[in-house]
């Protein structure tokens, strides 16, 4: 059994209107799914991808109105997005810097050319070179150029204070693999360790720093929820969600989102994961032409369709 890549991640925003402002008209992404919390249906949950809404390309976000997050360790910290070539990184480090967005110099790390910015609400994020590696569904709509668009998630990095618990679920549960070390001038007393799932490359890593001196991460605005790890069918979901079961993993059992299944777990540090099929997607219910236009509604919340609706800020 192998996870095949990084299927999504989400965020947490204070403020959803400038967040969509941002991913959409800064970035250049795809609101592709316009939709709710399913466990809180008070906040939004907005979805932004590549034209089709692929399964890798999904960054999204919950609307949660709540203070900053206070960083630290326990936590994902650092958001890769992938870009073909040193030079879409020099676009993006002048429109970044044009825009007032703090970015740093285009710097190597792990053998990969990466650009680092925050957000406005501090969402730690990284530009990296793939090189051009597997499809892009460039957005004709994007504000951005199609060449320099961001194709899809890259590597996801956590932090934790002792390696080991978090190895073990990765190699024994997971089934990942230990592929290499490198330094991250944050962290220069401890190598980052990269594993990685399927066929490997930017779209299939989970990159994990040691900090053992730093406090634990106080969730909130501007942090990550959970990352999400693909697997293509409800078939192979169905054989996570037994393995997990044989092997005593606590977690949420299967969880029908509508436009995928979900498995929720906390790795030994508490950082929650989820592994997601990539079937059925997000044009379950809507066209391409029309993705993320209108609020949608997975089928048990739409009895509660104008009630839910009617409590939702306007973002646009």
């Amino acid at each position: 059994m192998e996870l095949t890549g990084i299927h999504h991640l989400t965020a947490v925003s204070g403020h959803i209107r400038e967040n969509r402002r941002f991913y959409t008209d800064t970035l250049g992404m795809r609101l592709v799914k316009r939709s709710v919390n399913q466990d809180d249906v008070s906040a939004y949950h907005l979805f932004y991808a590549d034209a089709l809404g692929t399964p890798g390309t999904d960054l999204t976000f919950f609307d949660f109105e709540v203070p900053r997050e206070t960083r630290g360790t326990r936590a994902i910290t650092r958001t890769h997005l992938r870009v073909n070539g040193p030079g879409a990184l020099e676009w993006w480090r002048d429109k970044l810097r044009e825009r007032g967005v703090a970015a740093g110099e285009i710097a190597e790390r792990d053998g990969r050319l990466t650009l680092d910015f925050d957000d406005p609400e501090g969402q730690r994020l990284s530009l990296v070179d793939d090189k051009g590696a597997g499809a892009a569904h460039p957005w004709e709509r994007s504000p951005v150029p199609a060449e320099h668009q961001v194709r899809g998630l890259g590597p996801i990095v956590l932090s934790v204070p002792v390696l080991a618990p978090t190895d073990r679920i990765l190699r024994t549960v997971l089934n990942m693999r230990p592929v290499r070390e490198y330094r991250h001038p944050e962290n220069a007393k401890h190598p980052v360790h990269v594993y990685e799932m399927g066929a490997g490359g930017a779209s299939a890593e989970l990159h994990v720093a040691v900090q053992s001196d730093l406090p634990v991460t106080q969730h909130g605005a501007g942090g990550v929820h959970h990352v999400a790890f693909r697997t293509p069918t409800f078939d192979s979901h169905a054989a996570w969600v037994a393995r997990l079961r044989e092997l005593r993993v606590p977690n949420s059992g299967l969880v029908d989102r509508y436009w995928f299944h979900s498995l929720y777990f906390r790795e030994p540090n508490g950082i929650l994961f989820e592994i997601a099929s990539d079937v059925p997607g997000f044009m379950v219910d809507e066209t391409e032409a029309t993705l993320g236009e209108k609020v949608v509604l997975p089928p048990f919340l739409e009895p509660r369709r104008a009630e839910i609706v009617a409590h939702l800020k306007p973002i646009d």
